[in-house]
């Protein structure tokens, strides 16, 4: 779970620091240059551009669309992802009792914990860092999709429904930290990680990051962002649940 954490942080490390990036200001053409514009974001944004001319001109629809599309595109990495997840969750109560067993903090024992703990992940076929390669797979992409929703200038200039996709929208801000909430609930909900109080603070910190993102972004970004939480809050329910009703026997959570 630390692991998760960290990446989460280091997620959230990438988002300041493209906030900051000229480059995000810089409209994205045919004529941008880079291997970053020419294979990531120009194509995202000529999708985007596709999907609108299939709705009408509707730029809100065709952020949706695309990021559903992305999510089903990503969806093996966010099964490998959860299993990852419930494989260590499983084994917490073994790793505590090793910490609890080894908690001197001379090196000789640290090393004999770290020893043991390498055996424990071996014994369950648990890899501690195949949580964070999917998250890190993916990063390109969401990233990329989000350059290309602010360098697209004619999102920027559309309405949908009564957003400003090119101006912050400060109801889009609080759904967006809601949804976050939500979807970090549910894959926290019925494991060891529930009661880690590094993840308990991670579950209030990141959604009041995120939403003061938004609340500072175009509302295209917020939608974005939106529709990718409500989809995994999903992927959660359907792939998770049924994960978590399987170790239990069938029991309740």
């Amino acid at each position: 779970m630390r692991n998760k954490m960290i990446a989460l942080l280091a997620m959230a490390g990438v988002l300041t620091f493209l906030s900051g990036c000229t480059q995000v200001n810089q409209e994205i053409n045919s004529d941008s240059t880079g291997f970053w514009n020419e294979y990531i974001v120009w194509p995202l944004s000529q999708t985007l551009l596709y999907f609108a001319d299939l709705f009408s001109g509707s730029y809100g629809l065709s952020i949706i669309v695309v990021t559903i599309i992305i999510r089903l595109v990503l969806l093996p990495l966010n099964v490998k992802q959860l299993k990852s997840s419930k494989a260590m969750q499983d084994i917490q109560p073994e790793l505590q009792s090793l910490r609890e067993q080894y908690s001197s903090k001379d090196a000789q024992t640290q090393q004999k914990l770290q020893q043991e703990t390498m055996q424990l992940f071996q014994k369950h076929g648990v890899n501690p860092l195949a949580g964070c390669l999917p998250i890190i797979v993916q990063m390109p992409i969401l990233i990329g999709f989000y350059h290309a929703i602010m360098r697209t200038s004619e999102i920027q200039t559309h309405n949908f429904l009564w957003l400003e996709l090119g101006s912050s929208d400060p109801f889009l801000a609080i759904l967006t930290a809601g949804t976050t909430f939500l979807q970090q609930k549910l894959m926290m909900a019925g494991g060891a990680a529930a009661q880690n109080p590094q993840m308990q603070m991670m579950l209030y910190v990141m959604p009041l990051m995120i939403g003061t993102f938004a609340f500072f972004f175009p509302s295209a970004l917020a939608l974005y962002w939106i529709v990718g939480n409500i989809v995994m809050i999903l992927q959660t329910v359907f792939i998770r649940k049924p994960m978590m009703k399987d170790a239990t026997g069938g029991a309740s959570e």
